[in-house]
């Protein structure tokens, strides 16, 4: 069905999804129900299930997806674009500021703990989210290694992988305490471990 929606029908689908996430993140996905999220939407029941067939599983599935892109989108433009120092620093800073203003909640979580893993299509979101994310990361230590900033032995899987690590470690800590200390002292330690090896480029 999906497939041969229209453009107004991907409209409305997109506006439900965008108000659900809404409704999720302002009455928890414990509390929301499909009538606060039709009340928001302005939609009826049954167009709210021409969209989401399987019931509030599946929307909420649509929304952990909204909420994974949203993650990458929060990081833009410098994500995309991580070709000297300056714009490690710049990403830096918007990874802190995006998980502060985020606090000790986090919706992606929560979704995650409500439909659980075994959900079609909920694993699925988590393993594209990791590698968009890894991947950008990766390129960006390639970019370093093109411009000369890094040696060309390093490994650029490895590094991506274990700052990616870090930073969710230190998001973990965020939610657990409220506190950023982690996650700041993660993004930092990463970048300079990055700065030092590239420090003896000849």
């Amino acid at each position: 069905m999906r497939g041969q929606l229209t453009a107004k029908g991907k409209a409305t689908r997109n506006r439900i999804v965008e108000g659900a996430a809404a409704v999720l993140r302002e009455k928890g996905v414990a509390s929301a129900t499909l009538d606060d999220v039709m009340a928001r939407t302005r939609t009826s029941k049954s167009q709210l299930f021409h969209y989401f067939p399987a019931g509030k599983d599946e929307l909420l599935v649509a929304v952990a997806q909204f909420e994974a892109d949203q993650i990458l989108e929060d990081q833009q433009p410098y994500l995309s674009c991580l070709d000297s120092w300056e714009a490690w620093a710049s990403w830096r800073d918007t990874v802190i500021k995006r998980y502060e203003a985020q606090g000790d909640a986090c919706p992606l979580g929560s979704l995650f703990q409500q439909i659980g893993r075994s959900t079609p299509g909920a694993r699925a979101i988590m393993i594209e989210l990791t590698r968009q994310w890894q991947g950008s990361l990766a390129a960006g230590i390639r970019s370093l290694q093109a411009s000369g900033r890094l040696p060309a032995d390093v490994d650029v899987e490895a590094r991506s992988a274990a700052l990616l690590a870090a930073i969710q470690g230190g998001v973990s800590i965020l939610l657990a305490t409220g506190r950023s200390d982690h996650l700041r002292a993660a993004l930092d330690q990463g970048i300079a471990d990055l700065r030092r090896t590239g420090s003896t480029v000849a």
